[in-house]
């Protein structure tokens, strides 16, 4: 009865919206405290206590920050556009969960198993930028405006690498779902054969969520808190989730291109023993880490050396390196079926 039920119209319904609960709810929450995870690593980096009022060892304080910003007052500037101003923030925020539909967390755990996976998560992740155009636009203001602008020329300029980087990785794949991305990293994770496209891809994912050291859309010395300065309350708070779920998101490509998903590093006992999904939360943790002991440690680049690194040394190392790739592949006949 129940199997007849699922395989009914309503039945798939129900079970999509129960797929889909059972990745946002866990993703929500860890954005929450994502944010706690950032100001206790920091503090401990930077010999402070960090948050230890609200909760046993300051853990409701996620809680406390999110009550904050849903009783305060909205502000709309007296010049913006009222519609675009509210819509920004929430598209944002809705695109960084979207993406979430095609990451397997098993194999074949995912609420869109799809042969496209990786294109869709590209072009998810390109739309992101039109979420800070707009409301820097929508603003009226010349600092959000400047801001939205840098956010547009960053975002695209390390797209293209990443793009290259994914490029090389599906040679050696032949296949653009993200499911057979990972078992192809059954025997060597990506990241010992591709180091090099690792650290790349890393470092652009870096500058594509806009986190220090390349902040320069935020940039308080300059632009006061950059496409963002006008908004406050929730609105404040989508931007602020929407870039701490794309951290989320960006380390679990990091985790599905290069460091073999939910795979264990060995294939042995006792590591098969831990399921698949925590040895990928293991790994996102993990890059998440190395999100927030950046920006403990580097300073700030000034524009021109962001764009300097994106375009004169980015790009060109990762056209060379596809190139080097698909050259290897065709020369020692690795080069799998679906690509040739």
């Amino acid at each position: 009865m129940a199997d007849f039920f699922f395989h009914t119209l309503a039945g798939q319904l129900i079970l999509m919206v129960l797929e889909t609960l059972a990745v946002l709810v866990p993703l929500l929450i860890g954005v929450a405290y994502l944010t706690l995870m950032e100001r206790k690593v920091m503090a401990a980096m930077q010999l402070r206590r960090g948050p230890n009022v609200n909760g046993i060892f300051g853990l409701l304080q996620a809680f406390a920050d999110a009550i904050k910003m849903i009783t305060k007052e909205t502000i709309i500037p007296a010049g913006a556009n009222r519609f675009l101003f509210l819509f920004a923030p929430f598209l944002t925020f809705s695109l960084a969960m979207t993406a979430w539909a095609v990451i397997p967390t098993g194999n074949g755990l995912a609420v869109a198993n799809i042969n496209v996976g990786i294109l869709y998560l590209l072009a998810i992740s390109s739309l992101g930028v039109y979420g800070m155009l707009i409301a820097g636009w929508a603003s009226n203001s010349k600092y959000a405006f400047l801001g939205s602008l840098r956010s547009a020329a960053q975002m695209v300029s390390y797209e293209v690498s990443i793009g290259l980087v994914i490029v090389s990785v599906l040679l050696a794949v032949g296949s653009l779902n993200l499911n057979d991305i990972v078992l192809a990293q059954r025997h060597i994770w990506f990241c010992v054969p591709m180091f090099p496209m690792f650290i790349l891809f890393f470092i652009s994912a870096l500058a594509e969520t806009n986190r220090a050291p390349f902040d320069l859309p935020e940039g308080e010395s300059e632009l006061v808190a950059g496409f963002f300065v006008e908004y406050s309350s929730l609105s404040f708070g989508l931007f602020f989730l929407g870039e701490y779920a794309n951290m989320i998101l960006m380390s679990g490509m990091v985790s599905i291109l290069f460091l073999g998903g939910w795979l264990p590093p060995l294939g042995i006992a006792p590591l098969t023993w831990i399921p698949g999904p925590l040895w990928l939360i293991a790994k996102i943790l993990f890059c998440l880490f190395v999100f927030i002991w950046t920006r403990a440690t580097f300073p700030r680049f000034r524009y021109d050396q962001l764009m300097r690194l994106g375009w004169k040394v980015f790009l060109p190392f990762s056209l060379l390196w596809m190139i080097a790739t698909a050259g290897f592949l065709l020369a020692t006949g690795l080069l799998p079926q679906g690509v040739s």
